[in-house]
């Protein structure tokens, strides 16, 4: 190690301690006062400050330490700069695993909190691995691996947190990394687990020297790769799994306290590691902090999750120069290139197929004996309730479609969509903004809000990654990124309780049950009016594809048809997404299975993308009904768990030789 890196990681270390030091003295002195007679008040004082006060301090370092570490040895495992339990989906299994738990299997409460975690966590990291393994843990796709598995079980923790309505709200709240603390009891939890994580680490000191080296050198050496490998993940799992359990989840910190770590000067694998726990207890402990204070009175502003998360969107933006990827070619190799002969008469197959779809769902349904058809004056009779529902629905399907369509033009990038580059979340975190300005705003107002979050969101997607001629890796991990940001503003309000939160997770959920004739109107209207453009661009979709020297050498003004398009993709996601929610994943799916099919012109592949989407949130909007009868699972949540495995399936995938 050199000199000036020597002196830098003294610096920053001196940093992190100077201002925890001073925070922890700016919550000293800035405590509110404690009403009442002298005498009670000096009491009351004195326990709120060493029994609340400062054991959250203890357990914001002790978590971040966990946190930190626990990130930086899984980015050394997995050779990964962007490895952490956020992007790697561990935080989301061990969520699910625990919301489970708590709001359907109370009968699990006799496992320890930390037992239930780790296995959630295991079991999505184990999916993760195994989906990357042909790839050699290819970086970009265990990001988007962990990306999706991460939706699908957000989607499922979601729909356990509507079926159990006020009690497990506050799941979600403590979901978010709530940091609150009545005794000393959190803090002597984490402490021996934390000391349990360091000692292990130094055992494991020289076999992770060694896996520095390829896999070829480290076995010369005498190294069991794939045994270290696992020792390491499950060490790495369990650290993050026992904070997960105790305080929620922290976003993202993980990823923040390694990266500072290697930029304050630490080179080698113990100076990183080491760095990365001490980085992240401080990092964790100071943004806590600035919570503290700049809420009401002490109360916080925002969970510690989310704040830490709003660091870890713009870091990982910023790590995306350091990515390297075989993405490029595995995504030509899944295309497919065989061509519909006759394309037409293909999207008239499609036509019949949907119509039969709708009848279908308009007239089976389900009761207490079984499925059941509803014909002559039942059918009149349940058809006010059932019709508005899937017309809303299969609009919302179709634009979300051509949405996804017009983003896989743009960038050339068959795996872009609303939902996987984060523009959904963008328009969420639109309808965030006006939630906060605008007590019960109107729905014009929320329409237009979403669409101008999720036309900033893709704009800067476009911004981020033109220079590299919208490269597959940087796209997709810039919407990661961005999705990320926009969840923790999103996490900002739904952790308040209030009825804002109420309205966002119903948005979330993407629930159709209150769909009525306007909703269905406005929906078929936005179609016709966003998608009618679209009929006379296909020159722009055929020719944006090839890239931007082609185009220009073709006459074609490449910004004003990105701009042009990009402006319709927004408000396509913002109306689609506001009836469905972010997650259903339609978007991603439709535009490929037409492709699959083998409609490769554009216009074919427009006609065909809006009838599949259509199709897809029919279909899960009848089965929604279906499954679980009397209950019903929201209807961007089930199209999320249907479609998810589809892009599972995608990155895994085997590129020919």
């Amino acid at each position: 190690m050199t000199a000036p890196s020597r002196q830098r990681l003294a610096i920053g270390g001196g940093v992190v301690i100077a201002g925890c030091l001073g925070m922890l003295l700016l919550l000293v002195l800035l405590m509110p006062a404690v009403p009442g007679p002298p005498a009670a008040a000096q009491a009351l004082r004195s326990i709120l400050l060493w029994h609340s006060l400062m054991p959250r301090a203890v357990v914001a370092v002790l978590a971040g330490a966990a946190l930190g570490l626990s990130g930086a040895l899984l980015q050394h495992v997995l050779r990964n700069p962007i490895a952490d339990a956020s992007t790697l989906g561990i935080a989301a299994g061990a969520q699910l695993a625990l919301t489970v738990a708590l709001g359907l299997s109370p009968s699990l409460l006799v496992l320890p909190r930390e037992v239930t975690a780790f296995a959630g966590g295991v079991g999505a990291l184990a999916l993760v691995l195994a989906l990357s393994w042909r790839r050699q843990l290819d970086p970009v796709t265990v990001a988007l691996s962990g990306m999706i598995v991460t939706m699908v079980a957000s989607a499922a923790s979601v729909a356990v947190v509507l079926a159990r309505g006020e009690y497990a709200m506050s799941i979600f709240i403590w979901g978010s990394g709530a940091l609150s603390q009545q005794d000393w009891s959190g803090a002597l939890s984490l402490l021996p687990r934390l000391i349990v994580g360091m000692i292990a680490t130094l055992v494991l000191m020289r076999p992770l020297r060694v896996l520095s080296l390829d896999d070829a050198a480290a076995r010369s050496l005498g190294v069991s790769i794939h045994a270290i490998r696992l020792t390491v993940l499950a060490l790495a799992v369990w650290l993050a799994a026992s904070v997960i359990a105790i305080v929620g989840v922290i976003g993202f910190l993980g990823l923040v306290a390694p990266a500072l770590a290697r930029y304050c000067g630490a080179r080698t694998t113990g100076e990183v590691v080491g760095g990365a726990a001490v980085i992240g207890g401080g990092v964790l402990f100071v943004a806590d902090g600035l919570m503290q204070l700049l809420g009401p009175g002490f109360s916080d502003l925002a969970p510690a999750g989310a704040a830490t998360a709003l660091l870890g969107g713009p870091l990982l933006l910023l790590l995306l120069p350091r990515v390297r990827s075989v993405l490029t070619a595995k995504i030509a190799a899944v295309l497919p290139g065989r061509r519909l002969s006759r394309p037409g008469r293909g999207i008239m197959l499609l036509v019949m197929f949907l119509a039969v779809l709708l009848v279908l769902a308009t007239v089976v349904g389900a009761t207490e004996a079984g499925l059941t058809v509803s014909l002559g004056s039942d059918l009149h009779g349940l058809l006010p309730f059932r019709l508005p529902r899937l017309i809303a629905a299969g609009g919302a399907g179709a634009m979300l479609a051509a949405a996804g369509l017009i983003m896989q033009r743009i960038t050339g990038n068959p795996l872009a969509s609303p939902e996987v580059l984060g523009v959904s979340a963008g328009g969420g975190a639109g309808l965030t903004v006006a939630l906060f300005l605008v007590a019960f705003p109107s729905l014009p107002v929320m329409l237009a809000s979403m669409a101008l979050g999720a036309l900033a969101s893709f704009l800067l997607i476009m911004a981020l990654t033109a220079r590299t001629g919208f490269s597959p890796e940087r796209v997709l991990l810039a919407g990661v990124a961005l999705g990320a940001l926009s969840m923790a503003l999103i996490t900002l309000v739904l952790a308040q309780g209030d009825m804002r939160s109420f309205i966002l997770l119903t948005w979330i959920s993407g629930s159709t049950n209150t769909a009525g004739p306007l909703q269905a109107g406005v929906a078929m209207a936005a179609l016709a009016l966003l998608v009618l453009p679209l009929l006379f661009a296909g020159r722009w979709l055929a020719l944006l594809p090839l890239g931007a020297q082609v185009g220009r050498s073709l006459g074609l003004s490449v910004a004003r048809a990105r701009l042009s398009l990009a402006v319709l993709a927004a408000l396509l996601t913002a109306a689609g997404s506001f009836i469905v929610g972010p997650l259903s994943l339609t978007g991603l799916v439709a535009p490929h299975l037409a492709r699959i099919a083998g409609f490769q012109r554009p216009g074919h592949q427009l006609a065909a993308s809006l009838i599949l989407g259509a199709a897809i949130l029919i279909a899960a909007d009848w089965l929604s009904r279906l499954v679980i009868y009397p209950y019903q699972i929201p209807l961007g949540l089930f199209a999320a768990l249907i479609s998810g495995p589809y892009l599972l399936w995608l990155l895994s995938r085997r590129a020919p030789a």
